[in-house]
């Protein structure tokens, strides 16, 4: 798979995930960069070079953004309103990968332009194979726009 180079914005704020989806993403060999962010503030942060990013040219977009929803400060469903917002980022890809179960989130989701919506399995070795086919299917099978 020739994925180097390419950069995952994990955008996740309960360690015990942070460390599960990592370990995933390792297991799957993808060889990506990836980026974590604790919180809605931090992953805009990172998107647009502002706050503790300032400085980081917002211009190397991140290939992959997996964004949970239940964020501190600033919630996934306000971040990817901001993403779709912005003529610079409004075509990343947005996987929303989280535990929610509200019909909600997920019409919430789509209605903002999250590109799919992954609900986390509780189950270590189905959550793996999640993220790897998640992987497999967005940094290598997907196609991506060309840069704006």
């Amino acid at each position: 798979m020739n994925t180097l180079g390419t950069i995952i914005l994990l955008v996740e704020d309960n360690a015990d995930d942070e460390l599960l989806t990592l370990r995933a993403l390792k297991k799957s060999n993808l060889g990506n960069e990836i980026v974590v962010a604790r919180d809605g503030v931090e992953a805009l942060d990172y998107l647009f070079g502002t706050g503790k990013y300032m400085g980081r040219n917002p211009g190397e977009r991140p290939n992959l953004i997996l964004l949970d929803l239940k964020l501190p400060r600033i919630n996934g469903l306000e971040v990817l309103e901001r993403i779709r917002s912005d003529a610079q980022t409004r075509l990343l890809p947005v996987v929303i990968l989280t535990s929610s179960v509200e019909q909600e989130d997920l019409l919430r989701s789509y209605s903002l332009g999250a590109n799919s919506y992954i609900r986390k399995p509780v189950d270590f070795n189905q959550f793996i194979r999640s993220i790897q086919d998640l992987g497999l299917y967005w940094l290598v099978l997907n196609q991506p726009p060309p840069p704006v």
